[in-house]
């Protein structure tokens, strides 16, 4: 067989989708092999502010729109967020996110993060990633200057899609503020969330926004339909559309970092260690911002089982 080649256009990612599945995996694995050779990409997430959302994202277990039970709390206190930081900092992670509910961080909530990241340790301070809504060109900036490297913001889905899933702000709005983290020389982590009721066109063209945009970290999620949220009753996504999804994105997007993230053992459950055959060649470890995850050892373990091994913090 050929060596396979990334796809170009809709036309050939449509295409793809009538491959069977053993031919369309072997094709994305060669793909992630070539790109990032055996080393897999770990990293872990803080919920550092949690719940009361004004965001009506229909997914969404921390939206105050919603009804689901979760815990709802301010900005951890500064020691409290220095010390899981440093937790974090001691297991095989190459990435600590820093993740917060709601459309934006508050100005003086930002003062205190940049406060906490400039008191780490130099080694540690790369490692650290924020997800922290939309902010402005200037607070994207201010994370900049403290040494932030990597700031997340998914698009979620497709523009076509976005507003049956969010109608407080629009997927234009969610683009800008990709646009200006990369502006403010960050790099950029931006994907979605799958299993919404999105089509596999409005799938491919999200993908090729994200290439237009030139995101190359891109989380994949797949739906956990949270109680008490208005998809808490959709079908959840059977494990080999999930690992479709995870293969057309590795052949639209060869040179990008793709993370398995929410989602993962719900929807992949036995078949997990498969999303690295899909062209999946990172995944977040330990557990989600409302929902539990796989433990760290187990992870490592699944790696080594496949001959793969967690990349190093450079």
């Amino acid at each position: 067989m050929s060596f396979p080649q990334p796809v170009t256009n809709p036309s050939e990612a449509r295409a793809l989708l009538s491959l069977p599945e053993s031919q369309l995996l072997r094709q994305a694995s060669c793909l992630r092999e070539a790109a990032f050779g055996r080393r897999i990409d770990l990293c872990a997430i803080i919920n550092a502010r949690s719940g009361d959302c004004a965001m009506d994202c229909r997914f969404c277990s921390q939206s105050r729109h919603n009804q689901t039970p979760v815990k709802v709390f301010d900005l951890l206190p500064d020691d409290l967020l220095r010390a899981r930081i440093l937790t974090l900092a001691a297991l095989p992670v190459r990435h600590i996110g820093v993740v917060t509910s709601g459309g934006a961080l508050h100005a003086h909530e930002l003062k205190r993060l940049c406060g906490v990241l400039t008191s780490l340790p130099p080694e540690v301070r790369p490692r650290v990633c924020a997800s922290l809504g939309r902010l402005s060109a200037g607070q994207l900036a201010q994370l900049a200057a403290v040494g932030l490297i990597r700031y997340h913001h998914n698009l979620e889905t497709s523009r076509s899609h976005y507003p049956r899933i969010c109608t407080t702000q629009t997927w234009e709005q969610r683009r800008d503020t990709v646009v200006r983290a990369m502006r403010a020389g960050l790099q950029v982590c931006s994907g979605g969330l799958f299993g919404l009721g999105e089509s596999w066109e409005e799938r491919i063209d999200f993908a090729f926004s994200l290439k237009a945009l030139g995101v190359r970290h891109v989380p994949i999620n797949f739906l956990y339909p949270h109680p008490r949220t208005p998809l808490a009753g959709q079908e959840i996504l059977g494990a080999d559309e999930a690992l479709r999804i995870i293969a057309v994105f590795r052949h639209i997007l060869p040179q990008a970092t793709l993370r398995i993230c929410g989602g993962r053992p719900l929807v992949l459950g036995k078949r997990q260690s498969e999303i690295f055959a899909a062209g999946a060649n990172a995944l977040m470890t330990g557990d989600y911002l409302t929902t539990q995850g796989q433990g760290v050892e187990e992870d490592l373990a699944m790696l080594a089982a496949q001959g793969l091994e967690a990349a190093g913090y450079a």
